[in-house]
C-alpha cells in the first residue's frame, strides 16, 4: 500500500474585490513549523522573564520590609530604653524632691530658733551699719517652704509644643539643675544661720555684760549724779553715783553680767560690791546691809547679789550705784534708763 503523501507547503488563496484576480501565497512546510515553534518559544520566554521580575521584585519587597521591620524593632527598642531612663530620672527627682524637702525643713526650724533666739534675748536696736547688713543678710537666708498647689500660674505650653532639645528629658534635666541650685542655696542657708546664732549670742553677751538693769525695786531716786550739797557738811561736793531710797532688806540686781571683784566694807561706803564688766565697765553697790555673793563669782543681769542697807556714810536706808569707765565714774542713769 502506498504511503500518504505529506505536503510539502501550504498554499493560501487572497480574496479581495470581485474584479481583483485571487493571488495565492505559498507557504513552505519549514515556515509552517518553525514560526509557531518560535512564537511558542517567545511567549515562553516572556513569561519566564516576567516570573523571574516578579520573584526578584517580591524578594525586594520582603527585605525591605524585613529591614523596616528591623528598623521599627531598634526604634521601640530605644523607645523603651528611653522610657526606662525617664522612670528612673522621675524616681530619682522625686526622692530628691523629698530630701530637699526635707532640708527645707531642716533650714526653717534653724531660722524659727533663730527668730526666737532674738525674741527671746531682748536685743536692742541695730545700728544703721548692722541694719544694712542685716538687710543684706535676710534677703541670703530668706525662709525657704514647700507649699505645692496653694498658688501657681503662668503661660500654657503644651508639652506637644516643645520644640526639639526642649522634651520631657530636657525639662527633668532642667529640674535636676533647680534642685542641684536649692540645694547649694539650702548649704549657704545651714552654713550662715549657724553664723548669725553666734552673732546675736556674742551680742547678746555684750549686751548682757552692759549695765542696763535697774539696780533694785525701789524708784525712788534721792540724790543725782554729780555736784550736790554734802547731806553731812553741806558744802558743795561731788556725787560720783545716784541714790536710791528703799526699805532695808530690799533686794540688789546685778544691773549686768560679770565678775565680782571685790566684796569689802569701810567707814565711808559701808559693806559695797564691785562688779566688773565688758568695755572696761564697773558697777559699784553702797551701804548694803548684806552681801550674797563673793569675790571672784561670775555673776548674770538681774541676779541678787545682796540687801540694801544704811551701812556707812548714810542717813537713811538707800542704795549708792555707781558706773565706772575705765577708772573714772560716769553718769549711771543713761546706762539704766
Amino acid at each position: 500500500m502506498r504511503a500518504a503523501r505529506i505536503p510539502q507547503g501550504l498554499t493560501l488563496l487572497v480574496l479581495r474585490e470581485s474584479k481583483v484576480p485571487v493571488k495565492q501565497l505559498y507557504v513552505p512546510k519549514p515556515v509552517l513549523v518553525y514560526v509557531p515553534f518560535a512564537a511558542v518559544l517567545s511567549i515562553s520566554s516572556l513569561i519566564i522573564s516576567l516570573h523571574l521580575r516578579s520573584a526578584d521584585r517580591i524578594a525586594g519587597l520582603q527585605q525591605e520590609l524585613a529591614d523596616q521591620q528591623l528598623a521599627m524593632e531598634a526604634v521601640v527598642s530605644d523607645k523603651d530604653e528611653a522610657l526606662r531612663r525617664l522612670r528612673s530620672q522621675v524616681v530619682s527627682l522625686a526622692a530628691e524632691t523629698r530630701q530637699v524637702q526635707g532640708r527645707l525643713a531642716e533650714v526653717s526650724g534653724l531660722q524659727e530658733q533663730l527668730e526666737s533666739f532674738l525674741a527671746d534675748s531682748g536685743l536692742s536696736e541695730p545700728s544703721p551699719e548692722e541694719e544694712s547688713e542685716a538687710s543684706t543678710a535676710s534677703l541670703k537666708s530668706a525662709s525657704l517652704g514647700w507649699s505645692p498647689g496653694l498658688a501657681a500660674g503662668g503661660e500654657f505650653i503644651a508639652a506637644y509644643q516643645l520644640e526639639a532639645g526642649q522634651g520631657t528629658e530636657a525639662l527633668l534635666d532642667e529640674t535636676q539643675d533647680d534642685l542641684e541650685a536649692i540645694n547649694e542655696l539650702i548649704d549657704h542657708m545651714k552654713a550662715q544661720i549657724p553664723a548669725q546664732l553666734d552673732k546675736a549670742q556674742a551680742r547678746l553677751e555684750a549686751l548682757s555684760s552692759t549695765p542696763s538693769l535697774w539696780p533694785t525695786p525701789s524708784r525712788s531716786l534721792t540724790s543725782s549724779f554729780g555736784y550736790r550739797s554734802d547731806p553731812f557738811t553741806g558744802k558743795s561736793a561731788f556725787h560720783a553715783g545716784i541714790d536710791i531710797g528703799g526699805h532695808t532688806g530690799d533686794p540688789v540686781y546685778a544691773a549686768a553680767a560679770g565678775v565680782v571683784t571685790s566684796v569689802q566694807r569701810d567707814g565711808s561706803r559701808g559693806n559695797f560690791i564691785v562688779i566688773q564688766h565688758g568695755n572696761s565697765l564697773e558697777t559699784w553697790y553702797m551701804h548694803l546691809s548684806a552681801s550674797v555673793v563673793k569675790q571672784g563669782d561670775n555673776v548674770l543681769k538681774g541676779q541678787i547679789i545682796g540687801k540694801l542697807g544704811n551701812t556707812g556714810r548714810s542717813t537713811g536706808p538707800h542704795l549708792h550705784f555707781q558706773v565706772m569707765k575705765r577708772h573714772e565714774p560716769v553718769n549711771p542713769l543713761p546706762y539704766i534708763q
